[in-house]
């Protein structure tokens, strides 16, 4: 029987969410749309087995066909990130990070990573996560002035806290990771080195933003995002770490991987050897570098001053209205963004003073540059009077043509 036969309860919540990723302009940084191919796999029979274990190493029978599944995985995403080892299992970015930490740490050594109210990550030291409950979190963010890190004061906190683990990587900063300077800080203080590039990777895999690889010992990525791939996460390291990060994975931290998702991940990593990955990603920068450069033209403070990678925060605090209120009035007008806290923010996270605009999923959906400008426009207008009902008419009326236009995939 068919889904709707058989629930049709969840068949029109499932219906109802397709309508809405096609009648919204989501800029959600950290979203994405799947391609057909790996809709496709992460829906198919693999879902039926489990494998728990490695390729060759199961503890299962009858692996012989998600072995060449995952082997294939492995095998691309060394190739595209440039790296000795991958672990393809983890079934989110947290949990990948999760391993890399009991692999190399014990409970109580340091961390030293970003803020999380400056653009970091929860799994990054911050005390509601496990990070910073079982390690002691110490961090580092931006300057008050530019908004970008100073590195000069990443080594000078290094050195003083002696980390054992140096994470580098944010969910919302919007500038270039020097991750050769990051690596060399952690050289000089004696820590193993960490990048997670969650939100990166896509521009890392396509050669427009530097690779990690070189520099730094463990990589985390996701594999959604601008990886547009399914769910889930990956770690990709030295040969040194092989063996300690593939035992904190299985039997560590998970039991069976989701066989269905490390296909579909396989599938993503062979999308992005080519040349259209590149140009799409290219179009991602492009279309953020547009929108924010149209905001800050129309007066509103870009954080930074701009962007290098595909999202930016826009601080609201002197247009009179919080990142919670200009997200509902934007969600009601057709646009989709998240409230942001911004660095060096006083309203509560629940509040915040901004909100963080991403170009992942317009680009998937083909539009440019153009676009990119008519819909900070559209921001623009709500953002003037998120109050009034009838601009927000009038706003989600010019959002959902404009996503006619460009149905996607």
């Amino acid at each position: 029987m068919s889904l709707k036969d058989t629930d049709p309860e969840i068949h029109r919540a499932i219906a109802a969410e397709r309508r809405r990723e096609k009648s919204q302009i989501i800029l959600i940084a950290s979203e994405n749309y799947s391609s057909r191919a790996v809709l496709q796999a992460q829906g198919s029979v693999l879902t039926n087995k489990y494998a728990e274990g490695y390729p060759g190493r199961r503890y299962y029978g009858g692996c012989e066909f998600v072995d060449v599944c995952e082997r294939l995985a492995i095998e691309r995403a060394c190739a595209l990130f440039g790296v000795e080892h991958a672990n393809v299992q983890p079934h989110s970015g947290s949990q990948a990070n999760m391993a890399v930490y009991l692999a190399v740490l014990k409970p109580g050594d340091t961390i030293l990573g970003m803020d999380l109210a400056h653009g970091g990550h929860l799994t990054h030291g911050s005390p509601v996560s496990f990070s910073g409950q079982l390690y002691k979190a110490a961090s580092y963010g931006v300057s008050r002035e530019s908004g970008r890190i100073d590195y000069d004061e990443v080594e000078s906190i290094a050195r003083r806290v002696q980390p054992k683990l140096m994470i580098i990587g944010a969910s919302a900063y919007s500038r270039i990771l020097d991750f050769e300077r990051f690596g060399a800080i952690a050289v000089r203080v004696g820590a193993v080195s960490m990048a997670d590039i969650a939100h990166i990777a896509g521009p890392v895999a396509a050669g427009l933003h530097p690779s990690p690889a070189p520099h730094i010992d463990i990589t985390t990525t996701t594999t959604h995002k601008t990886l547009r791939g399914p769910r889930g996460g990956m770690i990709l390291s030295r040969a040194a770490f092989a063996r300690a990060i593939d035992k904190a994975v299985f039997p560590g931290m998970q039991g069976g991987p989701l066989m269905h998702v490390v296909a579909a991940k396989a599938v993503a990593l062979k999308e992005a050897e080519g040349r259209a990955f590149r140009a799409y990603q290219a179009q991602v920068l492009k279309n953020a570098a547009a929108m924010a450069d149209t905001l800050s033209g129309l007066g509103y403070h870009v954080v930074s001053g701009g962007t290098d990678n595909h999202l930016f925060l826009v601080d609201l605090t002197d247009k009179g209205v919080t990142g919670r209120d200009a997200e509902r009035a934007l969600d009601d007008a057709g646009i989709t963004v998240n409230k942001n806290g911004v660095p060096f923010d006083t309203r509560p996270p629940a509040v915040t003073s901004g909100i963080r605009i991403g170009t992942p999923i317009i680009t998937t959906r083909g539009m440019k540059v153009a676009e990119s400008r008519q819909i900070a426009r559209l921001i623009d207008r709500v953002l003037k009077a998120p109050g009034d009902a009838g601009v927000r008419a009038r706003v989600r009326a010019e959002a959902r043509a404009l996503g006619a236009r460009f149905p996607g995939p």
